[in-house]
């Protein structure tokens, strides 16, 4: 089972779906962690790094409580084009876009990490 398929049936995937359907946000997903034009997990993870969320990520990637992000700091990293374009590609509210990203991504690269350090293809 990958990521996105456990994402799928977490409670927290669920809440987070609001008007999105089902069958969109993974989509939304793997075009933010995988094949879009973002360079998949690890591209993501350095980006929020390098803007200043190590903290952040240092706990999703560790074994403790995983500290938030929120929807103004994934949009401060991916860019606001990035996100507009996601938003426009699958009709969805831009500020929606955000939101389900800045719930999943935390739960996205902890589960990635089981181990305490994401996997080099991921």
């Amino acid at each position: 089972m990958g990521i996105f398929d456990s994402l799928e049936n977490s409670p927290a995937f669920k809440s987070a779906l609001g008007q999105l359907g089902a069958a969109v946000l993974p989509v939304v997903m793997s075009e933010v962690f995988g094949s879009g034009g973002q360079g998949g997990l690890n591209a993501i993870v350095a980006k929020l790094q390098q803007a200043g969320f190590g903290e952040q990520v240092k706990s999703w990637i560790g074994t403790g409580q995983n500290l938030p992000i929120t929807a103004d700091q994934i949009r401060q990293v991916l860019g606001n084009d990035t996100v507009r374009q996601i938003a426009a590609k699958y009709n969805i509210p831009i500020d929606q876009v955000s939101e389900v990203l800045a719930h999943q991504l935390p739960v996205a690269v902890d589960r990635a990490s089981p181990d305490g350090k994401l996997p080099h293809n991921a």
